[in-house]
């Protein structure tokens, strides 16, 4: 077992002492959030040692209540407030309240102080740059919920036990090198996705397919000036985007969910991106977006699928729909957000967003939209068809379109069939290494290729009604093996001389039992 396994396992048996006490989104929240205060915790005590260290001094060890003590302090968060964005106090510190929990019965009762302390982490930011970055970060986090017991007492036992779990988990902040809890992180909010269903599929893509997002709008490209997501979720496509190159200048995002918009800011923190690198909104995108003044080099997104949304008349007249002259039905959101994104894209830019296979064909109002984004602003730049069952609450099948203002190749359209392409878990289809290299490389080298991919000139797409329907380009048919009916013919004579001889056996028995035959 690696180290990372081995800290996942630690983590999900701590979820463990939570589960059957609440629901899976509440135990996520929970769990998350006291895995951030540790984080925030650790990062301070790691940062306050490094300024004490010319001075032979430990940040632990500053005693609060003397001059000296409030005067290192007073200039230590000066100095965290510009580098970390938030402080904590050595009283504060996430070991502190473990040991005190886990402490005699003097200290054992400790909610009332954790609570202040969440506060205390928000309340340092007040004036500073990073004080958006850190409001309501730990709303989600009530340690005075009957969800954690009946009394204070039942209340403040499971909040230690989680406490103390968490004190004995190293997260290696000291190497640079080290995501462990980065990426344990992730694996737990991948985790409480699955077994929260439908409801935890509509912030959470599973890591094949941001994978698949990623390196599509990053291709050709080691930096990158921005990246945008406008249903960002808990941040996770973002943050992979971050992987595939060098340098992204600014992540973007907006997010309906309140609790999941906490959840991406701390995604963000605890990925050490830094709070005035990015700039992540809570409100709903197609109704009060946040950044409509802004264009992006990179744009991902895999939006709820087949959302409810206004469609207001309104919307006439907004920038983001005008020029289509028809709006997304109502109960249809997907080519909306479509359009919200191709308005925030920058010309040089890439745009990948994940979204169920009817945009491809329906007609009406999304026939209307999906014929000008092809002939109008000649937008489309692929069509990929994932396997079904790959998301969690779903198992409709779903694509990924690619959309770019500038297009190298503005007279054709790439199809891939990636749809047979996948592995089979227990209750999920997941898309393998190999599985990914093929759509990438397909997309990238833009050639046909028998029974997975096909180039589609305009002209192609326009004899199709502007209907992207996949099986139209590209053809998967499996040709029947041709029947050999003379051997057919010759293996139902031998049937048939093998079924006499077994009769006759039957019979003769039957004789020698001085019994009736069956027939």
């Amino acid at each position: 077992m690696t180290e990372k396994q081995h800290l996942e396992q630690q983590l999900w048996n701590i979820a463990n002492t939570l589960r059957g006490k609440m629901g899976a989104d509440d135990f996520r929240d929970y769990i998350l959030g006291f895995i951030f205060y540790k984080y925030l915790s650790e990062k301070m005590h790691t940062y306050g040692d490094k300024i004490l260290q010319p001075d032979g001094r430990l940040f632990a060890d500053l005693d609060e209540n003397t001059p000296e003590g409030q005067k290192y302090l007073a200039a230590i968060k000066e100095e965290a407030l510009d580098k970390l964005g938030y402080f904590l106090k050595p009283s504060e510190l996430f070991s502190e309240m473990a040991r005190r929990g886990n402490g005699d019965g003097r200290h054992k009762f400790i909610l009332d102080d954790l609570t202040k302390v969440l506060n205390s982490i928000a309340q340092s930011t007040m004036g500073t740059d990073s004080e958006e970055d850190f409001d309501h970060l730990f709303e989600d986090l009530d340690l005075t919920s009957a969800k954690l017991g009946k009394t204070e007492n039942a209340k403040n036992e499971l909040i230690v036990k989680v406490l103390v779990h968490l004190e004995q988990i190293d997260f290696r902040l000291e190497d640079s090198e080290s995501d462990v809890l980065g990426d344990a992180y992730e694996y737990l909010i991948g985790q409480f996705a699955s077994g929260a269903g439908k409801k935890a599929g509509e912030f959470y893509t599973p890591q094949q397919v941001s994978m698949i997002l990623a390196k599509i709008v990053t291709s050709g490209k080691d930096k990158l000036k921005s990246v945008y997501d406008p249903t960002c979720g808990s941040g996770s496509l973002l943050l992979r985007v971050a992987k595939e190159v060098k340098e992204v200048g600014g992540f973007y995002g907006q997010e309906s969910n309140p609790s999941t918009y906490n959840l991406c800011r701390m995604n963000m923190i605890m990925h050490n991106v830094h709070y005035r690198k990015f700039d992540i909104k809570n409100d709903d995108t197609l109704e009060h977006p946040q950044h409509l003044d802004q264009r992006f080099e990179a744009i991902v997104a895999n939006p709820p699928f087949s959302a409810d949304w206004s469609a207001s008349p309104l919307f006439m007249s907004d920038d983001r729909f005008a020029s289509y002259g028809k709006l997304a039905p109502k109960s249809k959101a997907d080519f909306a957000f479509v359009q919200h994104m191709v308005h925030q894209l920058a010309d040089n830019g890439t745009m990948a967003v994940v979204l169920p296979h009817g945009v491809l064909f329906r007609g009406a109002a999304e026939g209307h939209i999906r014929k000008y984004l092809i002939e109008e602003r000649n937008s489309l730049d692929a069509v990929i068809g994932l396997p079904a069952n790959i998301f969690y609450g779903t198992s409709i099948p779903t694509c990924i379109l690619v959309l770019k203002k500038q297009r190298q190749q503005a007279d054709n359209i790439l199809f891939i069939d990636a749809s047979q392409s996948f592995d089979k878990a227990t209750n999920q289809n997941f898309l393998r290494p190999a599985d990914i290299d093929k759509i990438v490389t397909a997309y990238r080298e833009r050639k046909s290729e028998a029974k997975y991919s096909y180039v589609a000139n305009l002209d192609e797409v326009r004899d199709n009604d502007y209907n992207l329907n996949i099986p139209r380009y590209v053809d998967t048919f499996e040709e029947e093996e041709a029947v050999d009916l003379q051997a057919v013919s010759q293996e139902l004579k031998y049937l048939d001389r093998e079924l006499q001889e077994t009769d006759a056996a039957i019979a003769d028995y039957c004789q020698q039992l001085k019994i009736n035959a069956p027939f």
